[in-house]
């Protein structure tokens, strides 16, 4: 028979997840004296912060009376798994010091794994010598830990080391790897090892083209997907095709992203979220806005991605009012915007010459949402100023902001100086400009045209002299095309040898 701590910590397992029967059983436990038991409160306070209810398990641990290394170990689990990992930090401080206890395996496993999130190789390191000096030095899951540490701060030949120490290397350790190496743009490595493992199931795969499409290389990424379709291994998680789908639409590569629509369809995710989210992407980026607000109705439940993703698409797309639209849905909805709805808002202004709308929405970030704007945002606001020939408050502005102004800025304003034909700011503009860019050939161009534009012809004469003495050329442009299921780059003037 279970005694009444077993059977506590039974009830508080099988109600973990539901914040409401959680608290029914605290409740009860509270009744019978039993919630502050060692044992009770520790699967208390980890039921608690599965449940999203960390505040919860905080104040739980905070009343415990005894607070044992168990106790310890459970919330600190918890809190390297929640939204706030730094928590972990003081957490650990009041255990080796108003406690007095020693850390073991578990708590140096969820340190490791507090380092990797906040990318924090300072307290990784620390923990690392730690470690070395325990009598956990030989244990391979905190070495696995330590291995993702270094992998996630960028210190992969550390986390080499440490990879080759460990004696019975399982698939999450070799994964831990793979995914660094592709992350930190060592795609080569990362295939290597990646071949060169014992077996390969879809966490290792994801793992991999997951990599691969946060460090850029969407091309490599689709190719193994590709590959991964035609093996053994069965696609039939929503996050693996959301992957997919994003490296298909960082290459627009619209036949590939149809193709993966389907395997969405037929796998019964359609309305998965994390799916749906991609999916508009890869359609804004292809320009089929039309299919991108489809699959937008079509999501069940909508997160501030979804609602940002298709702003941003109807506002690439210069279908302003439907972005406005979209936003007041949202707003209505209950969700609050955040840094990247507002540069989608602000873009679609520029591009609509809404100036009055545009200045209400940069204004509003501050004011009614608590959002600076970042450069990002004065960037389009900048724009959005230029084209509609508002040069001289465009200037002031540049003057003013937090941000040093960088060459997008100073070469919209540059731009729209040529449109209307406004040669003094020209000037001053390209003055800022060629001092961040010496042998910006556009620069030199664009100020050459106002000079023509005016009449200035011994200083077009001057500007393309200098042009010459630097040996500037127009930089050919280039773009990707897909061919079957292969994705080759052309660059301008060139052909491609079939």
């Amino acid at each position: 028979m279970l005694s009444p701590a077993a059977a506590a910590a039974a009830a508080v397992r099988a109600a973990a997840g539901s914040p409401a029967a959680v608290r029914s059983v605290h409740a009860l436990l509270l009744k019978e004296g039993l919630a502050h038991h060692p044992p009770s409160s520790a699967v208390l306070v980890s039921a608690y912060a599965k449940s999203c209810l960390l505040p919860d398990a905080l104040h739980l641990f905070d009343e415990t009376p005894r607070r044992d290394l168990y106790l310890y170990s459970s919330l600190l689990s918890a809190v390297s798994h929640s939204m706030s990992p730094a928590l972990a930090i003081p957490i650990l401080h009041r255990m080796l010091s108003a406690d007095a206890l020693r850390p073991d395996h578990f708590v140096l496993a969820s340190i490791a794994s507090v380092s990797a999130r906040l990318g924090s190789l300072r307290l990784g390191r620390q923990l690392h010598s730690h470690f070395v000096a325990s009598p956990y030095n030989g244990d391979d899951v905190v070495k696995s830990s330590l291995v993702d540490m270094y992998c996630k701060c960028g210190v992969l030949d550390d986390a080499s080391k440490v990879f080759d120490s460990i004696g019975a290397k399982n698939n999450v350790v070799w994964t831990a790897l793979v995914s660094g190496y592709a992350s930190n743009g060592r795609s080569g490595e990362a295939l290597q090892l990646f071949r060169s493992m014992p077996g390969h199931g879809l966490f290792s795969w994801t793992a991999l083209i997951s990599g691969l499409v946060k460090a850029g290389e969407s091309a490599s990424a689709l190719k193994l997907f590709v590959e991964m379709r035609r093996g053994s291994v069965r696609i039939d998680d929503a996050f693996v095709l959301s992957i997919a789908i994003g490296g298909a639409a960082d290459l627009a590569a619209f036949v590939l992203g149809r193709q993966l629509h389907g395997s969405t369809m037929r796998l019964g995710f359609l309305s998965s979220m994390i799916v749906g989210n991609a999916l508009v992407d890869m359609y804004s980026k292809c320009s089929d806005v039309q299919s991108a607000r489809e699959v937008f109705e079509g999501i069940t439940f909508r997160d501030i991605i979804s609602w940002t993703t298709m702003v941003v698409g109807e506002a690439q797309h210069g279908q302003a009012e439907e972005a406005l639209a979209l936003f007041d849905r949202m707003i209505l909805a209950g969700i609050k915007p955040n840094e990247v709805t507002f540069v989608g808002l602000i873009y679609a202004c520029s591009h609509a010459g809404l100036v009055q709308k545009g200045r209400q929405l940069f204004d509003s970030m501050k004011q009614e949402y608590g959002i600076n704007p970042g450069l990002q945002h004065y960037t389009c606001y900048l724009d959005l100023l230029s084209r509609s020939g508002h040069l001289l408050e465009a200037e002031e502005i540049i003057a003013t902001m937090p941000y040093e102004p960088d060459e997008a800025i100073w070469g919209a304003l540059l731009s729209a100086c040529k449109k209307y034909n406004d040669a003094e700011i020209c000037i001053r503009v390209a003055d800022n400009l060629l001092e961040l860019r010496p042998k910006n050939s556009s620069t030199y161009i664009l100020l050459s045209n106002v000079y023509a534009m005016n009449g200035k012809w011994d200083s077009v004469a001057k500007v393309r002299k200098s042009m010459t003495g630097l040996e500037l050329r127009k930089e050919p442009g280039y773009s990707w095309i897909e061919v079957g299921r292969e994705f080759r780059l052309f660059h301008a003037g060139k052909c491609h040898l079939m």
